[in-house]
């Protein structure tokens, strides 16, 4: 079952330091350029995933063309894509080790939830990281913690 409870977002929340963002844009109306430079400036190191910008750079960080290609521990995938395509993007997370995936506003697909569950990762749906942390007052990360 996803995660709802105030107290279990802010444990992920504060448990997370690597956010591997899927479907960043590098347009500034775009709501996952807002919610990356949100959550970098809250301590995390979010890695955007977009295949038509792989190669370049958004806030500072190099955009990678799939969760495989990144090569680092992935805490959460932050998903930006609509409910049917969080399916592909959930198995990514999945296959790439991740310890839990984030479906955006408006995103639930209960079967991907259901298939990151059974393979052992948490699960928040139809929720805004940047909105969670400023709601439930969360303080900044920092390395050491």
């Amino acid at each position: 079952m996803p995660l709802s409870t105030d107290n279990d977002i802010a444990t992920l929340l504060n448990e997370t330091r690597t956010i591997a963002l899927v479907g960043a844009s590098d347009r500034p109306d775009r709501a996952s350029y807002g919610v990356m430079a949100t959550l970098q400036a809250h301590g995390y190191r979010v890695l955007p995933v977009n295949p038509q910008l792989a190669g370049e750079h958004i806030h500072g960080e190099f955009v990678w063309n799939g969760l495989a290609d990144i090569g680092v521990p992935i805490d959460m995938v932050d998903i930006f894509r609509n409910s049917a395509a969080a399916g592909q993007a959930v198995d990514d997370a999945i296959s790439a080790g991740a310890k839990s995936v984030w479906m955006q506003l408006g995103v639930v697909n209960e079967d991907a939830a259901a298939r990151a569950e059974a393979a052992g990762l948490k699960v928040v749906m139809d929720h805004c990281p940047a909105i969670e942390i400023r709601r439930l007052g969360l303080a900044p990360i920092s390395a050491e913690q």
